[in-house]
């Protein structure tokens, strides 16, 4: 069986370093999976979610001679986002049109920044006595 980009594939984990773990996909082909194509949340030691013996499905993402990169991520994106529909979800917050030129949008930039930078002058100058400070 040979494996082509966009395939899943179910696989029993051989190996796990720090970076991914290795899983053997039959047919004497094996594949890795990078850490990062582990889980939709931060994986920080992959001992956390997979140990050797595991059976994963993955998708195939990449096959560079013979160096097959699978992706369990995206194995798992379709089932997600049903069961996404049962909690609450959030909406980003709604963006005004950008409706101005560039030189508008500069110009309110450097005048909440020029505000910014007084205020931080007016709260920061009084505790360091700044310029004629009050002297007794």
């Amino acid at each position: 069986m040979t494996v082509s980009v966009g395939t899943k594939v179910t696989g029993k984990v051989t190996g796990i370093k720090d970076f991914g773990a290795f899983v053997d996909i039959g047919n004497g082909q094996s594949g890795l999976v990078h850490i990062s194509q582990i889980s939709n949340d931060y994986v920080k030691d992959i001992h956390d979610k997979l140990k050797v013996g595991d059976i994963i499905t993955a998708v195939v993402v990449g096959d560079n001679h013979g160096k097959i990169a699978l992706s369990m991520k995206q194995a798992q994106a379709p089932a997600s986002k049903n069961t996404s529909n049962n909690h609450h979800q959030h909406k980003p917050a709604a963006k005004k049109p950008i409706t101005e030129g560039f030189d508008d949008l500069l110009a309110d930039f450097m005048k909440e920044s020029q505000d910014r930078l007084s205020t931080l002058k007016k709260n920061t100058e009084g505790k360091r006595g700044g310029r004629g400070g009050r002297r007794g």
